[in-house]
């Protein structure tokens, strides 16, 4: 079989930060010039070639292939970085600051990769959304400035804006990949007014929309254009959920439209719940949606919106299609399992089930047959690391870095690659590092096997009384008005083992003569037995006589009883009974009447103090007055009862 092609790929950690090669064996690029202090951020260029990192101090550009330096921009200060689709600008992004002389501090800045030239600035204050949208040809350039688009060309960054357009309302904007661009406005929803969505050609942009469209419970969007840039599809969202269904708000809806305006529907989603994630694959004929609430059910949908396949209900909130589309992973991260599974879109079985817990990031290799995961910080601060999985499966390479903050791979135009087989290819020999890992993992703790034993009877022989033997029927539940006391631990009773905590049945049939079955017998000590047996025999042995059994009873008053039956008469009664009185509280012994005639009683009580504060010139609620108002009809009740209140 032909060797895989290399996948590089690169990491910044807290301490750490380097580029590593990819099949067969991972190794780190010594040539890599890392930096000396932790890095703020890195990227690569879309087209794979660059690579650029931000320290404190400033911005350093490198050959992704040969790791070599090829610019230093001094510029503290820079928190984000990006570049142009084909590597030829590099954007920066600064915190804005605020100067004495009241001049406006231009934080975005646009540098010549080649020359490391400044070529133009703006000021640009919010982070979300501060990076230039670029054509896939660097043709035109796009940034949304309050509620106006501004168009520019750059390869004439001195010129200025070359064209715009004042959209009012307008919150975000997409532009489209392919070789005829649109861009998609977003305006939200706004004091009753609904959200529109419009689609404007970028080489007519002052004409009429080519598409628009209006919906309700849209105050926030996620629009995704297809690869060609044809269609689109439009996720709205509420930040609050009126139904309090949901922390992250309210999804309104699903919506594909059509760059060419011939086209537009909602997409029918027919499980209550939030849309998770949605994919488009890489022919954009078709896209994945995984919606409802747990566990979420994922369907293939054509691009007409028409159902294709549905692949069922998992704990899943992530799709990505592989960079040729032959493979989809359907997995569940953040809250969930990490569970991933990876279909064949020929034939739409499932390949295999890969086990990524505690995932943070989740990526396709260029060459689509490796799947990388990583577990980052700041979202989990132990277990640090990357793994890589072949897609049938096996774990190929895994690399532990603390405080792990960022991973990818480099980006490859699928054209640069050999295509992907006809058949899955099977999976390499694991590196090195596989190894090295399954001998110092941790060991996965067994459960214990059986029934559970309390620690004070764990080893001993004591803990067999715990496990019912097979067709042993459970006993039966105890009279009305008896107890007894239960024998030790693996005592026999009546013919069948004892199990503590289990209700005990009812003796057999006393025989006469005091030879019956015992019930209820309590180990005392030497004391007690002399006072009860008469004292020791001689020679220091114990009376070894029948011992009395106690039974217990309750009686009619409420009060229980305690019988002993081989005692006399005594103080407390001619046949030897002791009365206890009753546990305060208990309504065991009371009859009904006396129970409604205490209730109603109580009912009067409240009723005189709610009178005492009224009295007071305190204020009643309205269910107090009318508590008040029934005196009449509980003394009545009362009286009927024969209690004169």
């Amino acid at each position: 079989m032909a060797s895989q092609p290399s996948q590089q790929y690169a990491y910044r950690a807290q301490k750490s930060f380097g580029l590593v090669g990819g099949t067969p064996n991972y190794d780190s690029i010594d040539s890599f010039q890392a930096p000396e202090v932790p890095a703020r951020t890195y990227q690569y260029s879309p087209d794979g070639r660059l690579l650029a990192y931000a320290i404190p101090t400033g911005v350093r550009i490198f050959q992704a292939e040969s790791a070599q330096l090829l610019q230093e921009l001094s510029l503290p200060n820079v928190l984000e970085i990006g570049f142009s689709p084909r590597g030829t600008y590099l954007s920066t992004w600064e915190r804005p600051q605020k100067f004495e002389d009241g001049t406006q501090h231009k934080n975005l800045r646009i540098f010549s990769v080649s020359t490391g030239e400044e070529l133009v600035a703006f000021s640009q204050k919010s982070q979300e959304g501060w990076e230039l949208q670029y054509t896939i040809s660097e043709s035109h350039a796009v940034r949304l400035v309050g509620q106006e688009i501004q168009v520019f060309r750059p390869a004439e960054w001195s010129k200025g804006v070359v064209d715009k357009l004042k959209v009012e309302g307008a919150t975000s904007i997409t532009l489209s990949p392919g070789l005829n661009p649109s861009v998609a406005v977003f305006v939200a929803e706004k004091k009753g007014q609904p959200a529109t969505v419009k689609i404007y050609s970028l080489t007519a942009l002052n004409g009429l929309p080519t598409c628009q469209k209006t919906f309700f419970k849209a105050q926030r969007s996620q629009i995704k254009w297809n690869t060609l840039g044809t269609q689109v599809l439009v996720l709205t969202a509420t930040d609050v959920d009126q139904a309090n269904k949901s922390y992250y708000g309210e999804t309104g809806g699903l919506y594909l439209l059509s760059a060419a305006g011939n086209f537009d529907c909602r997409v029918t989603l027919d499980k209550d719940g939030p849309v998770h994630d949605l994919a488009w694959s890489p022919n954009s004929k078709e896209f994945v949606v995984s919606y409802g609430f747990m566990p979420a059910k994922t369907m293939l949908f054509d691009q007409r919106a028409r159902t294709l396949h549905d692949f069922g209900t998992a704990f899943c909130n992530f799709i990505s299609f592989n960079p040729q589309g032959r493979l989809l992973a359907i997995a569940g991260f953040g809250n969930l399992a990490g569970k991933v599974d990876i279909y064949d879109r020929r034939t739409l079985n499932k390949v295999t089930s890969i086990d990524a817990s505690n995932t943070s990031h989740c990526e396709w290799s260029p060459d689509g047959r490796f799947l990388l995961t990583a577990t980052l910080s700041p979202r989990l601060r132990v277990d640090n690391g990357i793994k890589i999985w072949h897609c049938t499966g096996p774990l190929v390479h895994v690399q532990l870095t603390e405080e792990l903050y960022q991973v990818s791979w480099r980006p490859t135009p699928v054209d640069a690659l050999p295509p992907f087989p006809q058949n899955i290819p099977p999976a390499p020999a694991p590196a090195p590092s596989v190894l090295q890992h399954a001998d110092v993992a941790k060991p996965t703790p067994t459960k214990p096997a059986g029934a559970y034993r309390p620690p004070g009877l764990r080893g001993l022989e004591a803990s067999a009384a715990y496990k019912r033997e097979d067709g042993t029927p459970s006993g039966q539940s105890t009279p009305n008005g008896r107890y007894s006391r239960s024998p030790a631990p693996g005592r026999f009773q009546n013919g069948r083992k004892h199990v503590p905590g289990a209700p005990t049945s009812p003796s057999p049939v006393r025989q006469a003569g005091g030879d019956q079955e015992k019930r209820g017998r309590k180990r005392k000590g030497a004391k007690d037995k002399e006072k009860k047996e008469g004292g020791k025999k001689e020679g220091g042995e114990v009376d070894g006589g029948a011992r009395p059994s106690l039974d217990i009873n309750v009686n009619g008053n409420g009060n229980v009883v305690v019988a002993d039956a081989g005692a006399g008469a005594g103080a407390d009664g001619a046949d030897g009974a002791v009365s206890i009185p009753p546990t305060p509280g208990a309504d065991g012994g009371l009859d009904p009447i006396a129970k409604k005639v205490r209730n109603l009683t109580k009912k009067l009580k409240a009723i005189d103090e709610l009178k005492d504060k009224q009295k007071k010139g305190e204020r009643l609620e309205a269910t107090q007055l009318k508590k008040i108002e029934t005196e009449a009809e509980i003394r009545k009740e009362l009286a009927g009862l024969g209690i004169n209140p």
